[in-house]
């Protein structure tokens, strides 16, 4: 493994060079053995892998860290079933990412269905946001009583008047009818969209790809954001859902550099800087492709921050609690709602990269077939 030569970007087949890195390629023949050494090797791919690879334990670390909550329910308790599907969405996001970019040169075949792969746990993951954003997030967010029950009378109060800023079940808004029929609906199409379009710029808008695939993920962001965007912009969902001004803003907080770690990250995918001004000086560590992982994974802990703050803020709010009481509220999780969602998500995204794997066994099949003789 060793002794393999890393090559520079004109001794590899064009389709394997990025822009400005002109060295520490692999030759797109590899074992699965060699890839998966080549992560302890200085190669244009290594810190790629290490930037998406170490972050799985430190989201873990933060992830877990809820269950040891005072009074917190129990981890198989339905509360949780939106909290499991961000933890996956995640975990495919990271994980797909980071072997995408160890085992990529096994063949120029594989290589493509690596990256579809990828592209299809990023639209998991958009998904697995949504379900936590509608469940913890949402205005009309609340804890169903059963589950509970270890909860004191006094929790189990009706809301004080600002119930009364949200509207009754006898004459739901445009914003309710939307959350409670088409916001999960809208996060999975828009998911499946992307997924396509990202494949699709493996072939078509070659040049412009960084571009097309970042804007891309700009719709999605904007869709499972809804919620967020109407707590903050909305001074009566806000009062309604938050335990205290305090947890208020700093949810708010924790969502602003959210965004703006997302700015940033797209902003190094499309500008490929620091390399674009340095050709070959960060063909191994620090070019933009690293940078941008970096900045992604601090957006997804944010995020979690962020999703972490409402959770704290159902489970001690007591006018949070459903009763009969209170106003209309959001269903509870249920297996169906959270699980089932991310099933048949993962069925159809499986189904989208199967066949542009095998387009891209058509197309690449006569070429590698050359490479294996070199």
């Amino acid at each position: 493994m060793w002794s393999l030569p890393l090559l520079r970007h004109t001794d590899v087949p064009p389709r394997v060079t990025e822009n400005f890195i002109l060295s520490g390629y692999r030759f797109p023949n590899y074992s699965l053995w060699q890839c998966l050494v080549s992560a302890f090797r200085p190669t244009n791919e290594t810190g790629n892998f290490w930037t998406h690879f170490l972050p799985i334990f430190v989201f873990t670390f933060h992830f877990l860290e809820v269950f040891t909550w005072e009074d917190a329910p129990e981890p198989s308790n339905p509360f949780f079933y939106p909290f499991w599907n961000y933890f996956l969405g995640v975990l495919y996001l990271l994980l797909g990412s980071s072997l995408a970019h160890l085992l990529n040169s096994m063949s120029l075949i594989i290589r493509e269905i690596c990256f579809f792969v990828d592209y299809g746990t990023i639209s998991a993951y958009t998904v697995g946001s949504s379900l936590a954003y509608y469940y913890y997030i949402h205005p009309q967010a609340g804890i169903p009583e059963i589950g509970f029950e270890g909860q004191n009378s006094t929790q189990r109060q009706s809301l004080n008047s600002d119930e009364e800023s949200w509207p009754s079940a006898s004459s739901p808004t445009q914003v309710q009818l939307f959350f409670e029929s088409l916001y999960i609906p809208s996060s999975c199409l828009v998911a499946i969209i992307c997924v396509i379009t990202c494949c699709n710029t493996r072939q078509c808008w070659w040049k412009y790809r960084y571009a097309v695939r970042t804007l891309v993920f700009l719709l999605p962001f904007f869709v499972s954001s809804t919620p967020v965007f109407y707590r903050l912009l909305s001074p009566s969902a806000s009062s309604l859902s938050s335990s205290s001004p305090h947890l208020f803003s700093t949810m708010a907080a924790f969502f602003y550099r959210h965004c703006f770690w997302l700015v940033v990250s797209a902003l190094f995918n499309i500008s490929k800087i620091p390399e674009r001004f340095s050709p070959g000086n960060f063909d191994i560590w620090g070019h933009s492709h690293q940078w941008f992982h970096c900045c992604t994974f601090l957006s997804i802990l944010d995020e979690l921050q962020m999703i972490k703050v409402e959770m704290w803020a159902l489970l001690l709010n007591p006018t949070l609690v459903l009763s009969s009481a209170t106003p209309p509220r959001l269903p509870g999780p249920t297996l169906w709602s959270t699980y089932g969602v991310m099933v048949l998500l993962q069925g159809c995204i499986a189904c989208i990269i199967a066949w542009f794997g095998w387009q891209a066994y058509q197309i690449y099949q006569p070429e590698q077939k050359k490479l294996k003789g070199h």
